[in-house]
């Protein structure tokens, strides 16, 4: 038998995705085997923290169980679970392993049940060491650089029977062509590049998702051609930091040149990117984006502190100067522009008179919203050395200060939108009001509004009646826009 498997394996094509295709093929018998047996289909439920970038990767994964013959349940009492981790902070890492314990309980009374973790937090060695010893009813784990060859480590786990670890620390491949099976048939985000090379001092993703390589711009507008002929007519460009984008190929292209690329595509309505690192957000991207009629008139720019010496020491190349001089530019181009961010409060060596500068420029940048975060320590980072730790006590206190501001600044924004009628793609029921619909403005900010299921997938005129913080309640217009 171990013989027969050897033999399948050898036959298995050495090119990708070709190789992961033999993997699907073989691991659908496999499933229709057990399902012979077990007189129903097989099911699987995916789990997945973090980023866009994480549920970009997991929509790939859902389409690979999909297409070996799984089927999708809501419930974590399925026969295949995964975890598509995340270990940007360090409660993403806990959240996981709190969880964890339920699926040891599931799985005893399934016992064919297969558990799976991959993802940025298996690419730390001690994360994915740990769950080899402690976690011994995980089934499967790999990291973010191989997350195409999940069809490969099934049929190796389900042919064995047998634990799975296969965890690379580095890759120059890209495989894209494989199933996806996306969230929305609508909208769809598209991959332009992977990896990082910032190396901020507080940050582990250049170390899990490794160094930047960015997509050929032929690949990604066929993809973009593609989705649009499926009926997609907004797309999200995807990237730690998609303004570097191009740098490696062989032939450079700036991202303000491949948005231009993706502009033509006819169908798409519209387009949007994330995430920006200030220092490299060029004129030319300005320029393209204030010219565009399908750039979406949001940019989530991350400034993580006001203070240039800390920004110094998260080692972020631009000063708090810089900054607010890029946000003028931004904002004198697009004066409609929605501008969101990232702040890390309590970064090592934070005083007040730091902390007081950050507060400076959420006012002078006036943001429709911000992300904040507690600093939190990642090992393997420079700041995770730094001795001058900030105490909880102070830290708790000027995160809640600047909540407040923020919170005050969002309020006044959207506000001066109130009583317009704008243009919103309906994207789903609303959760809490079945009777409403939720959608988002070209400014990225969230609308629900009364209208009947048929509107969700286009792009409509809403009257946005009241403010409410950081979203809209509205109605749809009659009268157009």
């Amino acid at each position: 038998m171990e013989a027969a498997k050897d033999r399948i394996v050898s036959q298995a094509p050495e090119r990708e995705p070709d190789r992961q295709r033999f993997f699907m093929d073989r691991c659908r018998e496999l499933l229709r085997i057990k399902e012979q047996e077990l007189g129903r289909k097989l099911t699987f439920n995916d789990q997945t923290f973090g980023c866009q970038m994480n549920f970009k990767d997991s929509e790939k994964l859902n389409g690979i169980l999909e297409e070996i013959g799984y089927v999708h349940t809501d419930t974590e009492q399925a026969d295949f679970v995964y975890y598509n981790t995340c270990t940007v902070r360090e409660n993403a890492n806990i959240r996981v392993y709190g969880r964890l314990g339920t699926l040891k309980t599931y799985k005893k009374k399934n016992k064919d049940m297969i558990i799976a973790m991959c993802g940025c937090m298996m690419q730390e060695e001690e994360e994915a060491e740990r769950v080899k010893k402690s976690f011994t009813f995980v089934d499967i784990v790999f990291g973010t650089h191989n997350i195409f060859k999940l069809a490969e480590l099934l049929y190796e786990c389900l042919s064995r029977k047998q634990r799975v670890f296969d965890i690379w620390d580095k890759t120059d491949l890209i495989i894209e062509d494989l199933p996806s099976d996306r969230k929305f048939s609508f909208k769809a985000g598209v991959n332009i590049m992977f990896g990082c090379n910032n190396f901020c001092s507080y940050c582990i993703v250049p170390y899990v998702r490794g160094r930047e390589r960015s997509r050929k711009p032929e690949d990604i507008v066929a993809e973009v051609e593609k989705l649009a002929a499926e009926g997609v007519v907004e797309v999200m460009l995807l990237g730690q930091n998609v303004n570097s984008y191009g740098k490696t190929l062989e032939r450079p292209v700036s991202f303000a040149r491949l948005l231009t690329m993706v502009e033509q595509v006819e169908g798409i309505e519209r387009i949007r990117f994330m995430t920006s690192h200030p220092k490299d957000l060029s004129d030319e991207l300005i320029g393209v984006m204030a010219r565009s009629e399908k750039i979406c008139r949001h940019i989530h720019l991350p400034v993580q502190s006001g203070s240039s010496r800390l920004l110094k020491r998260m080692n972020r190349h631009y000063t708090k100067e810089q900054y607010l001089e890029l946000v003028d530019k931004l904002r004198s181009a697009m004066p409609d522009l929605s501008i969101t961010t990232d702040i890390i409060v309590g970064f090592p060596g934070e005083t007040e008179e730091d902390f007081q500068e950050t507060m400076d420029v959420v006012r002078k940048a006036g943001y429709d919203s911000a992300f904040t975060f507690i600093y939190s320590k990642r090992s393997g980072t420079p700041a995770a050395r730094m001795e001058d730790q900030v105490p909880e006590d102070i830290v708790h206190d000027r995160f809640d200060r600047l909540l407040e501001v923020v919170g005050e600044t969002a309020r006044q924004k959207n506000a001066a939108l109130e009583g317009t009628t704008g243009l919103v793609l309906a994207e789903s029921i609303d959760e809490k009001d079945p009777s409403m619909i939720t959608g988002r403005l070209s400014n990225n900010n969230v609308v629900h509004f009364t209208a009947d299921r048929s509107v969700i997938g286009k792009i409509v005129p809403v009257i946005l009646e009241e403010a409410r913080g950081f979203y809209y309640i509205g109605r749809l217009s009659e009268d157009g826009i």
